[in-house]
């Protein structure tokens, strides 16, 4: 086990290593930061202060070893369109995305594992293929375009629910609805898949024998063994959509992280931009890690591979 963990935390390593360079070599290809501040009326002298000022007139290898050496110690740098602090913008911005992603994957959990459990139970029937047809929707449609739509008819024609903002706790629902749509087929046919697994092993065969009523068997018995995986993929899944926040938050204008990310890209405010995705990335790898060691802890066979 120690030795899968280990295998596990360096290509964890790797991958951060990957998503800071190409973070910051991107950020760096979109423009000159330097003359996106100092404006179009500036003259070369003012331009070449600015990078002075803010070290951006060194070599590049030297800016990204800088960066990566302040943001492992904490700082994340100044914001150039805000002039405060990175990291407390994140952290004040951080609840809001933090329940959309929770309100998003619990959305998804009770939707996904009713549907999947249905679809196991009556497979290869009409029901069956209907929510798979569902599943193959809900993965092919954009996001934004489901935002939109929920929004023209339960925010404007209906008037249900608000368009945005998170005054109460009704604007997250919209937004919650929108982020679960994309997690919800993986989630259903992962339920379906093992929940068909479970419903044909010997176990439930013999619970049959012996009477007991079959919402025990599928819910005490086959769903206890199938919902395993399934645990696991939803934290990841929380990882997609706290990172898939952007377009989201970005359409109901929620005041999140991933709309702070919106705001930095559109303004050339890298420190922002770069931070941003570097805290999205550790998340997202800390939870697939952690997924990695729930799989393991279930399925030794993982341990050897």
């Amino acid at each position: 086990m120690l030795k899968f963990l280990l295998r596990r935390l360096v290509l964890a390593l790797l991958v951060l290593i990957t998503v800071l360079t190409v973070s910051f070599t991107l950020t760096r290809l979109s423009g000159d930061v330097a003359v996106s501040m100092a404006g179009p009326t500036a003259s070369q002298e003012d331009v070449e202060t600015i990078r002075r000022a803010y070290g951006l007139d060194r070599p590049l290898p030297v800016q990204f070893l800088a960066w990566v050496g302040d943001a492992a110690s904490g700082d994340l740098g100044r914001s150039y369109l805000y002039h405060a602090p990175v990291a407390g913008l994140i952290r004040d911005r951080l609840p809001i995305t933090l329940t959309l992603g929770l309100t998003g994957l619990g959305i998804a959990l009770i939707v996904a594992i009713p549907l999947g459990i249905l679809a196991a139970m009556y497979e290869a029937t009409i029901l069956d293929r209907a929510i798979m047809m569902i599943a193959v929707i809900g993965q092919a449609m954009p996001s934004f375009w489901l935002g939109l739509s929920l929004v023209i008819l339960l925010g404007l024609r209906l008037q249900w629910l608000p368009l945005s903002g998170v005054e109460t706790w009704q604007g997250y629902i919209l937004p919650g609805v929108v982020l679960a749509f994309s997690a919800i087929p993986a989630l259903m046919r992962l339920t379906r898949s093992g929940m068909v697994d479970a419903l044909s092993s010997d176990y439930i065969r013999t619970a049959r024998a012996k009477g007991l009523t079959r919402a025990r068997i599928v819910l005490h018995h086959a769903l206890r063994n199938a919902a395993m995986p399934v645990v696991a993929v939803a934290a990841v899944q929380l990882g997609f959509m706290l990172g898939g926040s952007i377009v989201i938050e970005a359409v109901f204008s929620l005041n999140g992280v991933g709309y702070l990310a919106w705001e930095s890209i559109s303004k050339n405010d890298f420190p922002v931009v770069q931070s941003v995705v570097l805290f999205l990335a550790t998340i997202y790898i800390a939870l697939t890690l952690m997924a990695d060691m729930l799989n393991a802890l279930l399925d030794p066979r993982l341990r050897s591979a």
